[in-house]
């Protein structure tokens, strides 16, 4: 696992695969087949202008309410409302949404560290499966081998402290693993097991990657080998009507 140096910021437009290939080739390396590239959420959302104005947005009475609760910019708290199906949980300087995408997350990923410019947030891609596909068809065509793109986030969890790199968008891999119906060495029918394979790659990943403060938003991710068939994140969601918590 190796983490990709001299990216640079990511500007809005900027060709995401040719500055991967250009830190391949910086770092002597190539890739090979079922290589995995961790990229993060935050360059591929730059290159695709994610940005928005917080001078721009009029808040809603709505996004009031929320930011008395919350403390948080009221312009900032009615992007969180766009980019969100459902508000959760809001505390002091705490709102748990549903993403439009159907990720439960903080803010909806809107963020504003590491964003150039003083009234400027950045919002999650459009597309992460989407963004994850077009960037593995772009590297494929240019090394001939078939590789795999995972786009990470950082995500809290309920009940435990910290946050750690999840899949978001995937491509080329397989982001479930459902072992359900397999024996274990005891010879029982395994029920339930599900292996969050994408998150688990990502996650290793962000060990490498870092926060966006070190500047490494790309990792290669070797030696991963793989039968199952491939898997856009979105697999990794679980349905609204399995929902214990709600």
């Amino acid at each position: 696992m190796r983490a990709l140096q001299g990216v640079g910021e990511i500007l809005p437009g900027c060709d995401l695969a040719a500055t991967i290939m250009d830190a391949l080739s910086a770092g002597g390396l190539r890739l090979e087949p079922q290589d995995v590239l961790v990229v993060a959420q935050k360059a591929v959302s730059k290159a695709e202008g994610r940005f928005l104005r917080l001078d721009e947005v009029e808040p809603s009475p709505r996004a009031v309410e929320l930011a008395r609760v919350t403390g948080k910019d009221p312009r900032l708290v009615e992007v969180i409302l766009g980019e969100s199906s459902e508000v959760l949980r809001a505390r002091p300087n705490v709102m748990i949404v549903r993403h439009r995408l159907g990720y439960v997350m903080a803010q909806a990923g809107v963020d504003r560290s590491n964003v150039p410019g003083d009234d400027r947030v950045l919002l999650l891609p459009v597309d992460p499966d989407g963004s994850a596909e077009r960037l593995r068809d772009r590297l494929r065509a240019a090394c001939g081998v078939e590789v795999g793109v995972i786009v990470s986030d950082s995500f809290g969890r309920p009940w435990r402290l910290g946050t750690t790199n999840v899949a978001i968008g995937a491509a080329g891999v397989p982001a479930l693993w459902d072992r359900r119906g397999e024996v274990d060495r005891e010879g029982r029918i395994l029920e339930t097991t599900q292996v969050a394979w994408a998150d688990a790659v990502a996650a290793a990943a962000g060990l490498a990657m870092g926060e966006a403060a070190e500047g490494t938003p790309a990792v290669l991710v070797r030696g991963l080998r793989w039968t199952l068939t491939t898997q856009p994140a979105r697999a990794l969601l679980r349905p609204l009507e399995e929902d214990m918590f709600r």
